[in-house]
């Protein structure tokens, strides 16, 4: 999708996982852990819903941000996303997806500024539905799988991934604010050390 027109919100920031008490302390709920780590330290509401999704809004640096939570399940993220992208007439490359990722050890965070899917459902179905790879994104990391894959994203954190994943959330949403402020390569260069 190509836009020429900015809208009101210059990105839409995407915290992937599953919605309900069942799934909220999983590992492939990362990205929501996230985006209520964001909603709590930055004074901001991710509550209401629309394009599918709980969202809300906030302001770095004089750039409006419209936050997601898509309610769609995690395959079927992209829709949500597309949704809000086609409204507000964001580019691409101003979608940033926060998401977990089962190669990185629990607490690392890792920022690429475009890449596949990894074989993450949530990004596959966004790639499928809004365009194309080229959508900056924050992973977090939730440990290789000790067992079957399916299970082990829909595992819970305890013990000391809990601690691990709340701090690695904590980092997310400063680098969330340092890609809009000074850009995708700045924030990988102090974040994916």
């Amino acid at each position: 999708m190509c836009f020429k027109k900015p809208g009101k919100y210059s990105w839409i920031v995407v915290f992937l996982g599953n919605p309900g008490p069942r799934y909220a302390m999983t590992r492939h709920n990362a990205g929501f852990i996230t985006a209520d780590e964001y909603a709590k330290s930055r004074g901001v509401r991710i509550d209401r819903l629309k394009f599918h999704a709980l969202t809300g809004e906030a302001e770095v640096n004089g750039e409006k941000l419209f936050l997601m939570k898509p309610q769609t399940y995690m395959n079927e993220s992209g829709k949500a996303v597309r949704e809000a992208m086609s409204f507000y007439k964001v580019p691409l490359d101003h979608i940033l997806v926060i998401s977990d990722d089962v190669t990185l050890d629990v607490g690392r965070i890792r920022i690429r500024r475009s890449g596949s899917a990894g074989g993450h459902n949530g990004l596959k179905d966004i790639i499928a539905n809004c365009g194309g790879e080229g959508f900056p994104r924050i992973k977090l990391g939730v440990g290789k799988p000790e067992y079957e894959m399916i299970d082990w994203v829909l595992s819970a954190f305890r013990d000391k991934d809990a601690e691990e994943i709340f701090a690695a959330a904590k980092k997310a949403c400063d680098a969330i604010e340092e890609i809009v402020k000074s850009g995708v390569d700045k924030a990988m260069n102090d974040y994916n050390g």
